[in-house]
């Protein structure tokens, strides 16, 4: 019999999963993000499915990443201590724009906290806008 070794949570409680493409892994790096922050993952990963159907998933850098296959990446998430980052990579031309500033001019970052209420309408709006633009090649 095997025994399956629990994924190690870095800094922040970020689940450390290997570097993969499709559902099977982005679904193991959700079952191992840490307490509320895994019901976060399933919402925003459900939300992103029904907004974009046939979305391109991967794990990279320790962070889930979505895109369209062949078009670069638009949007990935990744947990810290007190909330859930969501990142849009060409955050700056969404309307509105996300709240949360980047050093770098086009990504802007939405995070949830643990008791935030979630505007799925305006995420899914904001992720609908997302996946038609440019995406990141990394």
């Amino acid at each position: 019999m095997t025994s399956k070794k629990k994924p190690v949570l870095l800094a922040g409680g970020n689940p450390q999963i290997a570097k993969g493409e499709g559902d099977a892994v982005l679904q193991s790096y959700i079952a191992a993000m840490p307490g509320w922050k895994r019901t976060i993952g399933r919402r925003l990963d459900a939300l992103i499915e029904r907004t974009v159907p046939g979305v391109h998933k991967a794990v990279k850098w320790n962070s889930p990443f979505y895109g369209l296959k062949d078009e670069g990446w638009f949007l990935n998430f990744h947990c810290f201590t007190k909330y859930v980052k969501v990142a849009f990579f060409r955050g700056a031309s969404l309307k509105p724009v996300p709240p949360g500033a980047s050093k770098h001019k086009d990504v802007r970052y939405l995070d949830i906290r643990e008791d935030d209420p979630i505007d799925e309408a305006q995420l899914a709006d904001w992720i609908k806008q997302a996946s038609k633009l440019p995406g990141e090649r990394l």
